[in-house]
């Protein structure tokens, strides 16, 4: 059982015209545990990339207090690749390009860092072929540079792949279904939900839609307005999202600022 815990977590965003910090989380309190799908709503501007990448470790964004910990361990201790290796992983909502690198050198060099040893290269093949037939991904992007060229429901399915390789004990799901269709939206599901269910892990899923929670179905639901979580429920709570939208709850945000 592992436990991502995060405690009155605040963040600023350093302004580039002036220089001044600007909050952008406000004191977030969420704890995903392994096994648990929780989905992260709330409408553009709310804060829910900046909680991914402030968790994930991006240097833009100065976490000015509260704690972020896995396993009790301090997150906000580590560096980037040792979050990695201690179990995170952030799918995130625009995946870069890395030309000259390709996905099969990445994925096991990226393997080889998350299990402390390099996969035996005939279990390591089969076993990225399965995940990528799982994912109806092209044999031949395996050779292909990371994300060059790819489309952005290619790139998600991609993102999955990482996923299902680097088995993680907590994933945290940056808007994954933005850009897809109905058939990428299924597969990319199907991916997470498989991967969650095989390794226990905790699944953090942002988003601004509810067409996703159609096939990744969280048991806990929180909306996320002005950098903090507003209200938490069960799923009938992202029910009411989809039949009302947000206003209630950023009305409510704007009366109490």
């Amino acid at each position: 059982m592992t436990t991502l815990e995060i405690k009155d977590l605040h963040v600023s965003v350093t302004a580039p015209d002036t220089g001044d910090d600007i909050p952008i989380l406000k004191g977030v309190d969420l704890t995903v545990k392994s096994g648990e799908t929780h989905a992260l709503m709330g409408p553009n501007g709310s804060g829910k990339s900046t909680l991914s990448y402030a968790i994930a470790g991006h240097p833009k964004y100065t976490v000015t207090s509260g704690s972020v910990t896995l396993g009790g361990q301090d997150v906000l201790e580590m560096s980037i690749d040792e979050r990695a290796r201690a179990g995170l992983f952030l799918a995130m909502q625009y995946p870069i390009e890395v030309p000259g690198v390709s996905m099969s050198n990445f994925l096991r060099t990226a393997a080889t860092a998350v299990r402390g040893e390099a996969p035996k290269l005939r279990h390591w093949v089969k076993e990225v072929k399965q995940a990528m037939q799982d994912l109806e991904i092209d044999p031949s992007f395996g050779e292909r540079s990371v994300n060059e060229g790819f489309s952005g429901g290619e790139k998600k399915r991609h993102e999955i792949l990482q996923l299902s390789l680097l088995k993680p004990k907590i994933a945290i799901l940056d808007e994954t279904d933005s850009g897809l269709d109905v058939d990428a939206l299924r597969v990319v599901s199907n991916g997470v939900n498989t991967s969650a269910k095989e390794n226990n892990a905790g699944v953090l899923l942002i988003t601004h839609y509810t067409r996703i929670l159609r096939y990744i179905q969280p048991q806990f639901v929180h909306v996320f307005v002005d950098g903090r979580i507003v209200e938490s429920g069960g799923p009938e709570l992202a029910d009411e999202l989809e039949a009302n939208g947000y206003e209630r709850f950023t009305q409510a945000a704007a009366a109490g600022a």
